[in-house]
């Protein structure tokens, strides 16, 4: 869906306008992953998006090859449309949210210092002020809350299961990182759990270690999961790996006490496989758990959401 084929007049878009660049109608919303970046138009109000474009990151691993791809894609996903008000990253930590600057090692190691939001400002012409960065589990847990599985409750939490443990707090649809309840940073994956940490438990490496184990093979998880009604192995690793995401939403659920829990990234496309066995740590408590309904395009919507709430 194209928004300019919307029904916006001039003089209305003049307005938005000269109310501020908070109300204009739309943001460009991005989604930096570990290989790949989206980018799409994001709605004010609804949140709702238009095309969502794609691309992996650039051959040329510099930042100004980064800020060139960031530019481009920004361009063509929105493309037609008037009244952008600047633009929202969700991206991965460790990262300066408020500087717009990477403090990453291990990944993007180009970026490491170098002033993002300047960069991507002076190419569309903004100031600095237009360019925000937010946390991508973050992002996650505030598209659901503007659009998806968390609308309309007070008390959430988001996460994301994937190479890494993702996650978020928030009350009355703002995010918290402190608080009754709250883990420090609102972050899960470095909890204490079963000798390690949480992550060592519940993450993509989980998974294929334990099925490694089991039958000395080293295999996708998405290919666990297409066997696993074939697979007694398989579906035993995605059994325990529910049981130890059940402790874990126990124990959220017992300290912070949310209205609903939404499950996101790569892992909850087999939630089937899992989540019965979650579920069964509950000891009979109800847990509000909700997979997410927005999937890869929860982090876009929420870079929408902090857009135009912050």
């Amino acid at each position: 869906m194209r928004f300019a084929e919307r029904d916006i007049t001039e003089n209305a878009i003049i307005q938005e306008v000269r109310m501020g660049a908070e109300a204009d109608l739309f943001v460009i919303v991005y989604d930096v992953g570990g290989s790949h970046i989206s980018a799409a138009a994001c709605r004010r109000g609804d949140y709702q998006l238009g095309t969502t474009v794609t691309k992996s990151h650039p051959a040329e691993q510099s930042s100004n090859a980064f800020s060139d791809l960031l530019f481009a894609l920004g361009t063509e996903a929105s493309q037609g449309i008037q009244g952008v008000a600047g633009a929202s990253l969700a991206f991965p930590g460790p990262f300066d949210y408020a500087a717009g600057i990477s403090r990453m090692t291990h990944k993007l190691p180009y970026l490491f210092g170098f002033d993002l939001r300047h960069a991507l400002a002076e190419r569309f012409g903004w100031q600095d002020s237009q360019v925000r960065f937010l946390n991508d589990a973050e992002a996650f847990l505030l598209g659901e809350i503007g659009a998806g599985a968390a609308k309309g409750f007070d008390r959430a939490v988001g996460i994301t299961l994937g190479t890494g443990v993702g996650s978020a707090f928030a009350v009355g649809g703002k995010l918290v990182t402190e608080g009754p309840g709250v883990p420090p940073g609102g972050e899960i994956w470095n909890l204490p759990y079963d000798g390690g940490i949480l992550e060592d438990a519940i993450s993509t490496r989980a998974l294929q270690a334990d099925y490694q184990r089991r039958t000395g093979i080293l295999s996708e998880v998405s290919q666990m999961a297409a066997a696993a009604n074939d697979n007694p192995a398989a579906e035993e690793v995605f059994a325990h790996f529910g049981q130890h995401l059940g402790r874990t939403l126990g124990k959220i659920l017992s300290a912070f006490h949310p209205d609903v829990i939404v499950i996101g990234g790569g892992i909850s496309r087999s939630a089937q496989l899992f989540l019965p066995a979650a579920q069964a740590q509950f000891n009979g408590v109800r847990i509000p758990l909700q997979i997410s309904t927005l999937l890869e395009n929860a982090a876009l919507a929420g870079a929408g959401v902090h857009f135009f709430n912050s």
